[in-house]
């Protein structure tokens, strides 16, 4: 078991994993508000594949991503749709799973609603005002930032310098501008309440992170993670509310950044969304994943159709590797069945392909570098395909890509060529376009995507894969 470290947001310092205990790892998910986007999909990738490698290394690990179903936003986006909010909600969360679900990286082990925990956040607000740290005004209740000498530590702002944003309460019931609200009292035109001492109301944003964590990771875990936009208010809230109320909370903050469209960060608000449905529709599993981890995560990560075009170059590359190495009698065989093909010996200790494995772990060991560890990936390939044989190549770039959902890839032509019928649809869609009769083309490309194709509209014309 190697030694895993993490730059911690908080302390700033690298910080080593304790191989002893369980590496807990609570990563804050979606609002579930609208379908997510390829911004979104960022943190769901990185965490997923960071507990992927821990595991593979022999750490325990247990991933936790919550689901965010209680929110002001939800409120209006229902009544926007014309529909109640816990349909709304309910039906933006199966949308999030059906997304992140062909991404391909695997779930979380858990995936708790806010909806699910109003009990113990209940229980927790109740602690926070017994304390003195917490005040009900007007069936709401609020926080008060300057009971917790700590309030700013991990954010590194002063609390006079801080707007806690639109989500934080009434102004006029608050003692102070800079107190927070932990739970909301009914307000007009919100159709779903719970009953709590303070009365019917609903938890604020923040409060639901400290229970869903602690239920499901104990009161002190390994790692919070998130995107670098949560730091505040949202992750210096949460450290508020449970250090508070006596509990230890997470040992080390890993924070992803953000996704940047034309140099702004993605947003739903900003209006710059591409959506992951429509990603993945575009350009494939593979190369959405790959875009992914092609930044170091907590780096922005600049987006648009030149990086993901170079994305679904870098996969092509790679899939042209295991045709080549592999031959055309590779057949369908998934990544596992692949390794275990004659003549496919793992990585010889001390030779090239080992060394390159090596040093492809280390790199997700050294704060999950993943660039420098594809870096790795395509210096083996390239090495490979210049060497008339390089034993224990293939079996090394298959591993390394298994490490960071890549592993299909391995299987680049799984699901047969093309057969006549797709390839006869495919022609009538090209001319169904041409003819600019665009409902027949979508028509067209649905029947495709039934039989088990991806149509992929590249720069230099369309093309007919079939899907992993």
């Amino acid at each position: 078991m190697r030694e895993v470290r993490i730059r911690d947001t908080l302390s700033g310092a690298v910080q080593a994993l304790d191989p002893g205990h369980e590496v807990g790892i609570y990563a804050c998910g979606p609002t579930v508000y609208s379908r997510i986007h390829i911004g979104n999909a960022r943190p769901f990738v990185v965490f997923s594949l960071f507990a992927r490698f821990l595991r593979s290394e022999g750490y325990a690990t247990r991933l936790v991503v919550n689901v965010t179903d209680i929110n002001d936003k939800i409120y209006a986006a229902a009544k926007a749709a014309g529909e109640g909010s816990a349909a709304f909600a309910e039906a933006m969360t199966a949308a999030y799973v059906e997304d992140t679900d062909r991404l391909g990286v695997g779930r979380p082990d858990a995936e708790p609603k806010a909806t699910e925990t109003v009990e113990g956040i209940v229980e927790l607000i109740g602690q926070l005002i017994e304390s003195g740290h917490a005040y009900e005004s007007g069936g709401d209740v609020y926080f008060r930032v300057r009971s917790f000498p700590g309030y700013g530590k991990l954010s590194n702002r002063r609390p006079e310098d801080m707007d806690q944003g639109e989500e934080s309460g009434s102004a006029s019931r608050k003692e102070e501008r800079l107190d927070f609200a932990l739970w909301k009292s009914t307000k007009e035109g919100e159709d779903t309440s719970w009953e709590s001492p303070w009365g019917a109301g609903r938890p604020a944003w923040h409060i639901e992170c400290s229970v869903m964590a602690e239920r499901e990771l104990g009161a002190s875990f390994a790692i919070h993670g998130g995107g670098s936009d949560l730091v505040f208010p949202h992750h210096e809230n949460e450290i508020a509310q449970s250090e508070s109320a006596g509990r230890p909370f997470a040992r080390v903050w890993m924070h992803n950044g953000m996704v940047d469209a034309g140099g702004e960060k993605m947003s739903k608000s900003e209006g710059n969304i591409f959506q992951l449905g429509e990603a993945l529709d575009r350009y494939g599993r593979e190369a959405v994943v790959a875009y992914l981890i092609s930044g170091h995560y907590r780096q922005p990560l600049a987006f648009g159709e030149l990086q993901m075009e170079e994305a679904v170059a870098r996969v092509e590359r790679l899939r042209n590797f295991f045709r080549t190495q592999r031959g055309p009698d590779s057949g369908g065989a998934s990544a596992e069945q692949q390794r275990g093909r004659s003549g496919e010996s793992p990585p010889e200790s001390g030779g090239e392909p080992e060394r390159r494995l090596e040093a492809f772990r280390e790199a997700l060991a050294d704060d999950f570098n993943t660039p420098r560890a594809m870096a790795e990936v395509f210096e083996l390939v390239g090495e490979a395909n210049r060497a008339d044989e390089l034993p224990g190549a293939v079996a090394a770039v298959d591993q390394m890509l298994d490490l960071v959902g890549l592993g299909t890839l391995g299987s680049p032509d799984e699901g047969g060529e093309e057969d006549e019928v797709a390839a006869r649809l495919m022609e009538e869609r090209e001319a169904a376009r041409a003819a600019r009769d665009f409902a027949k083309a979508d028509e067209i490309r649905d029947e495709l995507t039934s039989m088990g194709y991806e149509v992929r509209d590249l720069a230099e014309g369309p093309r007919l894969v079939p899907k992993s």
